[in-house]
């Protein structure tokens, strides 16, 4: 979370504007340039940077329900995928991945009517459970957005492109610090080099 202040869409996207020295947007409607170029891209960004890396903080799972039809070739089952996902990381059943492809807002696999699937999946997480390092990484792809849409100014949209890469590439770091530490298996590597 951040830091007391509850972040929401026309507050990333205002405080994006006054990185490139626009103005500070009130609302999606308020008329100006700024809020135009923010009412139409923004979303889209943010889709993006959540589908960007396995972001914890937007990760869920959930058990995949069956469907009565089965799919017309190649597959066994149909299963729905839960509502609102934006991206699969992984099908399981009993904490073993299986083979699967999506087809729209479905996963079709090779399983038995018995079989539980569990999806890991990538969900659209409102901005105020955004970390503070996620938070500032969308802030400055906004600003590179704003910076060629609005100031159309193509140095400053690539400062800004090159501080959210650096933003973005900072907050994978600090996110990877949050799960326990696994340890390497070098018992593989270890009896290649003795053989």
């Amino acid at each position: 979370m951040s830091s007391g202040v509850a972040n929401t869409p026309i507050k990333i996207c205002s405080r994006a504007s006054l990185l490139i020295g626009g103005q500070a947007i009130q609302s999606f409607e308020d008329g100006t340039a700024e809020s135009n170029v923010a009412a139409a891209m923004y979303e889209d960004i943010a889709r993006a940077a959540l589908t960007n890396t396995r972001w914890r903080f937007s990760t869920n799972q959930a058990v995949l329900n069956r469907l009565v039809s089965d799919p017309t070739g190649r597959f066994d089952a149909a299963y729905q995928l839960p509502s609102g996902f934006l991206m699969v990381n992984a099908v399981t059943v009993n904490d073993a991945p299986i083979e699967y492809d999506i087809y729209g807002s479905k996963v079709f696999c090779n399983a038995t009517e018995n079989d539980e699937l569990v999806c890991d999946y990538v969900f659209r997480a409102e901005e105020n459970t955004w970390p503070p390092y996620f938070v500032m990484a969308v802030e400055y792809m906004v600003a590179s957005m704003f910076a060629v849409s609005v100031a159309r100014d193509s140095q400053l949209a690539t400062i800004m492109d090159a501080k959210a890469n650096l933003q973005m590439a900072q907050a994978r770091r600090l996110h990877s610090q949050q799960q326990t530490t696994r340890k390497l298996n070098t018992s593989r590597f270890i009896a290649q080099r003795r053989s």
